[in-house]
């Protein structure tokens, strides 16, 4: 039921009642040449537009988008409403084309605003939108004709966009419930009819227009569920350059679109053929275009902007010199059509004839610092225009990657071989829903619980860790994973930890990876105390995890350490006292981890050597040599050495 989306079907129903006469109070000067007017000359009156016509030429706008980037897949059907409803196209593929409906729109004509207007409704366009939603495209024919037995999971989606004149809320709530009644007997009617099909979704998107300076009778209002078959939306919008906005940005959130700037276009002057100028063009094409952006989340380095009171964001890429042709091959990951937004003007137009001549032009993404960044190219094909996506990362021309190279350069010291234990130990393997735990849980959220458990902390490469690299760790590291542990876990977790413990007193070397300049892996051995990272933070942590299982043994280690005449028990591990280990519980006032883990330190060091003899019994600071040569052979060393009696 997912072949199809609401986005193959839609249908324009415009309001041709004699209302829609009425002038938009949107002013447009027609006399601009003033400094050339010859003088006596009365100059033109500006005008201004009808709601009729700021409603054809906004939907217009919407198709023209609509066909540039979806030539094929993507279907409308437009529908005019007065004392009748006038079908201007059909769902057919050759009626598909801004040419054809401006042709049949200049046969209908202005609205008459001498009509009766109590003959007139929008709700004949409404119920002609319905129907026309349940009749059969061509590609939904040939998918049903294909799945043979199977017609019925083909989905029949659509939406209908309305532009009218409504007089109320009320009056809008009265258009929905026609529309949703129907549906209903459209469905009753498909059900038993070959050439027609039940509708499964339709979107209604209701633009109530009205004249600048006066105050609108309708709300806005977000989507909402009528029914499990209608979802409606109201948009309340001023005739004019407003009414142009709103649907250039619902034909973006239509069809799932984006927006993207080309700045720093150099162009020559009309006037001065020897100067010439930057200007900006803004174009429209399917927001994959900027997947990698939102991938790598460099969508606010590529120059996003917000424009249009908030509403509409466009990404900025800056033009590069053009240094190419179409003979040039270029590594692309996707290729998308785009349309000008604003087709007319003369840096669309000039741009576009730019690349319908077969030049090329590279786009960088600016930036403030760092080396350019080229990551488009506009190219044209078949005389189509086509936003490319070069991957700025690794051309795929080139030998793949072998597996110790990544995107942040070569690297040699990949945990190779611990990741594939990590995946045979993540293996998924085919089970029935029905087999799950006593918790309730699915197979399937079993094992995302699982990997979310294993993932929590996991280095890529050797260099990044400490404990993962020790085989002492290695019980540690399997059981913490785990869900539940069991008293034997519970003893080789304290086992491990004694250890850990046992290591450090014994001076043993960690086991530290560097990474050569030539990315050549180099290990070094280092002795002594331990150097606090990143690792032994979190192997303090665990430590701190297990106090509460280790609180009665501990309390058995501060009576040892409180008696020195009894013996310490033989095969008895070295206890974690707590002048070494302070628990955070038992602090006074807040403590860091790192500020417990330096004090420990600082304490572990204090033990490892006892005070030199010399300064000690020292007088005045200085230490006679040779103290015991006098009482030996009775003789006075002087300080030359020599000996007198």
């Amino acid at each position: 039921m997912k072949m199809f989306s609401v986005s193959h079907k839609t249908v324009f129903v415009v309001d041709h009642c004699p209302y829609m006469a009425e002038s938009s109070r949107q002013q447009v000067e027609c006399d601009v040449l003033t400094k050339s007017r010859a003088q006596g000359v009365i100059p033109l009156a500006p005008v201004s537009k009808s709601l009729w016509t700021c409603a054809v030429e906004c939907s217009m706008e919407y198709c023209r988008i609509l066909y540039d980037i979806y030539p094929k897949d993507k279907l409308v059907n437009y529908i005019v409403s007065d004392s009748e409803f006038h079908i201007l196209n059909s769902w057919r593929q050759e009626d598909q084309s801004t040419h054809e409906l401006m042709s049949a729109l200049a046969a209908v004509g202005p609205p008459n605003p001498r009509e009766d207007p109590e003959c007139c409704s929008i709700l004949h366009g409404l119920v002609a939108a319905v129907e026309s939603l349940c009749k059969i495209t061509e590609l939904q024919h040939e998918r049903r004709t294909s799945l043979m037995d199977m017609a019925e999971r083909v989905a029949n989606r659509g939406r209908i966009i309305c532009l009218t004149n409504a007089k109320s809320d009320t009056h809008v709530r009265m258009l929905e419930d026609c529309i949703q009644e129907t549906i209903l007997e459209q469905n009753k009617l498909a059900a038993g009819s070959d050439r027609l099909m039940a509708i499964q979704q339709c979107e209604l998107v209701l633009v109530h227009i009205y004249p600048q300076g006066e105050d609108t009778l309708v709300s806005d209002r977000p989507k909402k569920e009528i029914s499990p078959l209608l979802t409606s939306e109201v948009h309340s919008v001023r005739a004019g350059r407003h009414l142009a906005t709103k649907l250039n940005i619902l034909v973006q959130q239509h069809f799932d679109l984006a927006s993207t700037t080309i700045t720093n276009i150099p162009m020559k002057e009309e006037q001065h053929a020897n100067t010439s100028a930057n200007y900006d063009v803004e174009l429209l094409h399917h927001r994959d275009a900027h997947l990698e952006f939102f991938k790598s989340g460099d969508l606010h380095m590529a120059g996003t902007s917000t424009r249009e009171n908030g509403l509409k964001e466009t990404v900025t890429l800056k033009w590069c010199t053009p240094r190419t042709n179409s003979i040039e091959l270029h590594y692309c990951t996707g290729a998308y059509r785009i349309s000008p937004t604003d087709v007319n003007s003369r840096p669309s137009s000039c741009l576009t004839n730019f690349l319908l001549n077969g030049r090329s032009v590279l786009l960088e993404q600016p930036r403030k610092s760092g080396s350019k960044v080229i990551s488009h190219m506009l190219s044209s094909h078949g005389g189509e225009i086509f936003l490319h996506v070069l991957n700025s990362n690794r051309s795929t021309l080139e030998d793949p990657p072998s597996i110790s190279e990544g995107c942040g350069g070569r690297v040699t010291d990949y945990r190779i071989t611990d990741f594939g234990e990590f995946m045979r130990e993540n293996r998924l393997t085919p089970v029935s829903e029905s087999s799950h735990d006593p918790s309730g849980k699915l197979p399937a959220e079993r094992a995302k619980a699982q990997l979310e458990r294993h993932t929590r902390y996991w280095p890529m490469i050797i260099s990044q860790t400490t404990i993962f690299n020790m085989q002492a760790v290695v019980p540690l590291a399997n059981l913490i994973v785990k869900e539940t542990l069991t008293e034997e876990d519970v003893l080789t977790c304290q086992k491990t930890v004694y250890n850990l413990v046992d290591m450090e007193r014994k001076n043993d070397p960690l086991p530290i990876s560097t990474v050569g300049s030539r990315g050549k892996e180099k290990r070094q051995e280092v002795s002594g105390t331990w150097t606090p990272s990143a690792d032994d933070a979190v192997l303090l942590f665990l430590t701190f995890r297990l106090k509460g299982l280790l609180d009665k043994e501990e309390q058995e280690a501060e009576v040892i350490k409180d008696s020195p005449d009894s013996p310490e028990p033989l095969n008895k591990k070295p206890r974690l006292s707590t002048e070494e280990v302070q628990p955070p519980e038992r602090a006074k006032g807040p403590v860091s981890l790192l500020s417990m883990w330096t004090n420990r330190i600082t304490v572990a060091n204090s033990r490892k050597h006892q005070e030199f003899v010399g300064r000690a019994s020292s007088v005045n600071n200085k230490f006679e040599l040779y103290q015991h040569l006098k009482d030996e052979n009775g003789m006075d060393v002087h300080e030359n050495g020599k000996a007198s009696r």
